[in-house]
């Protein structure tokens, strides 16, 4: 009988064989010790998507729910999550995406170009974590001085695993990081500027107790900020190794990718599909689901394995393999769907294609051995935590 633990080691490192056996086997898996369901099939996944009436996202987006009772987008349902998602939105305006690309760009080769004479340095470390980070953090006006700190308090919040005390690390990293938010929130009430956190700041939106308006206070600005600066870096950070692995694993695609620039937009992505950075989203079933022939009892957490969804072979023809030729495309849920589907969706797709872009101008020959990839688990997404990147003319490892 096949097993699903996400925290453990080995499952981490490489989860698709586990994912193929859940769909073939289980499609309807229940883990009792860490007290959730999951749902692997694309078919499924998505219909739970776009079912917030029976998978409510109010009880939390991970396994263990403690993110529950936060004011934070991801974590309300209709009719409340309209407006709150209508007023982010303005920080993901397509004018403020296209203002951004020039940075983007520019910040991704003044981080590549200090190691044209390297023969190897940390693809996570020195690139990948970097180039998200300073670009939400040039999004949402967060001062350099803190940004270090944020991803650091981000890592822990997501950190799991043995030997790592869960609970104690995510309240500790909790209230440092939010703490920073809280400070930046009052200094943009004192002397607001034109960027987005201001914005809030300034926008009315409805009560939905008794329909009067009002404004954000500084503890909901800053799970704004909590919510887009984590969500805005975590992800990108872990799809640009993920895609630079595909590249080696499959020299062909790299081929074609330095033939045709014309699809470096697929080869984003190809990235997010055939490595997911996000691979659960958590929901709570508001009543009980039959599914399969598997009852979920209505309470019980329910994981949308979404790194399963995008390797189904019920939908997708040879999805093991890393292919820009592909052409079927039916829902993509990489970056959740339906009214949770990921603000800003569009900037990280972007983050990863120039990502690739400049690292293929400058290193065409790299290797990003998979083999030699450090992997720390983590709870909803999954990537290296490092990556030895070869800049020339290594061998590779079996993969």
């Amino acid at each position: 009988m096949v097993e699903f633990n996400p925290y453990d080691l080995a499952t981490y490192r490489d989860p698709y064989p586990v994912y193929r056996a859940l769909r073939d086997e289980a499609p309807v898996h229940h883990n009792a010790e860490l007290g959730f369901w999951a749902l692997s099939r694309h078919t499924d996944v998505l219909a739970a998507h776009n079912d917030w009436q029976t998978y409510s996202s109010t009880g939390g987006v991970t396994i263990e729910g403690r993110e529950a009772g936060a004011p934070m987008i991801i974590l309300r349902d209709p009719p409340e999550h309209r407006w709150h998602r209508k007023i982010v939105s303005k920080v993901f305006s397509p004018r403020r995406m296209l203002a951004l690309e020039p940075y983007i760009r520019r910040r991704a080769g003044e981080l590549l170009d200090r190691f044209l004479d390297a023969h190897e340095f940390d693809a996570v470390r020195d690139f990948s974590v970097q180039l998200p980070l300073d670009v939400i953090s040039e999004l949402l006006g967060i001062p350099e001085e803190y940004r270090q700190t944020i991803n650091e308090c981000s890592d822990r919040m997501l950190a799991r695993g043995d030997g790592v005390d869960d609970e104690a690390e995510f309240v500790a990293a909790n209230v440092e990081i939010l703490n920073i938010y809280l400070s930046l929130a009052a200094e943009r009430r004192r002397n607001p500027t034109d960027d987005p956190i201001s914005l809030l700041i300034s926008t009315e939106v409805d009560d939905d107790e008794d329909g009067s308006t009002r404004t954000l206070p500084d503890e909901e600005i800053a799970f704004r900020f909590l919510e887009l600066g984590t969500a805005g870096h975590e992800t990108v950070a872990k799809a640009i190794p993920n895609g630079l692995m595909a590249l080696t694993r499959f020299p062909d695609q790299r081929r074609l990718l330095l033939s045709d620039p014309a699809l470096y937009d697929r080869a984003a992505g190809e990235t997010l599909r055939f490595d997911a950075p996000s691979q659960l989203q958590g929901r709570t079933a508001t009543r009980d689901v039959e599914l399969h022939g598997v009852t979920i009892p209505a309470g019980q957490r329910v994981m949308l394995i979404t790194g399963s969804a995008l390797r189904d072979e019920r939908v997708y023809e040879n999805p093991d393999a890393f292919d820009l030729n592909r052409h079927d495309e039916p829902s993509t849920v990489f970056f959740g769907f339906g009214i949770h589907r990921c603000l800003g969706a569009h900037l990280a797709r972007l983050e990863i294609k120039i990502a690739l872009e400049e690292v293929l101008k400058r290193f065409p020959d790299f290797v990003a051995d998979p083999n030699r990839a450090v992997m720390k688990v983590s709870s909803n997404v999954r990537g290296a935590a490092n990556l030895p990147f070869v800049t020339a003319g290594a061998a590779v490892s079996q993969v």
